[in-house]
């Protein structure tokens, strides 16, 4: 079994800041398929991912879940969000894996880690 996706939401009007976010880390935009654009928000992906956000009204961003993305260049990764000015919140708490946890424009939480040793 593989994911094939990861779902997370904004509110409406929130694509072109999603797009900016994601792009600005390697992500690139996919086309949606025709039935599905009318319902807003916008398809990424990545070499190794694929993000959808989809519209929520009225909106609540993700606090606790979250999608965990490793990385091959954490530091690089790191230095990017801290770039845009995102918060990123290390955590140590779990041994052999580097990781840091941030959230997205609308605050999702979303969490980046190390290779596996």
């Amino acid at each position: 079994m593989q994911i094939d996706h990861v779902q997370l939401s904004g509110p409406p009007g929130c694509e072109d800041a999603m797009r900016t976010f994601w792009e600005s880390i390697g992500f690139f935009e996919i086309p949606k398929p025709e039935p599905l654009i009318s319902r807003g928000g916008c398809w990424l992906r990545s070499d190794r991912a694929e993000i959808h956000i989809g519209i929520e009204d009225p909106f609540a961003p993700a606090r606790r879940a979250h999608p965990g993305f490793v990385v091959p260049n954490l530091d690089q990764i790191a230095d990017m969000l801290v770039g845009q000015d995102c918060e990123l919140l290390w955590d140590e708490a779990w041994p052999g894996r580097r990781r840091f946890y941030t959230t997205d424009p609308y605050g999702n939480r979303l969490e980046f880690l190390s290779e596996r040793p």
